[in-house]
């Protein structure tokens, strides 16, 4: 089960979410679970990036190698200054 250490409440330091279920059932909702299917979605913008149509750039605060990782990642994890997407570099 995921935890968070740093999370605002009890429960989800423990990777618990809280959820009325009575509530949900009365508005009629609907809930659904699972993993994102990523390579379904990501082929059109990557299809752009290549052709030069699309800039992600403006997003993305640092470049760095793989060795910087640990750091990079929890200074993003802490939303610090600067921070917003971190892209790593094999090759540096």
């Amino acid at each position: 089960m995921p935890r968070d250490p740093g999370a605002a409440t009890d429960q989800a330091k423990d990777g618990r979410i809280g959820l009325d279920l009575g509530r949900l059932f009365r508005k009629a909702l609907s809930l659904g679970t699972g993993q994102c299917p990523v390579k379904r979605y990501n082929e059109r913008p990557r299809d752009l990036i290549v052709a030069g149509r699309a800039t992600p750039s403006v997003i993305v605060s640092h470049e760095l190698p793989p060795a910087a990782a640990p750091d990079a990642y929890e200074q993003f994890d802490k939303r610090a200054d600067g921070y917003t997407k971190v892209i790593l570099h094999p090759a540096a």
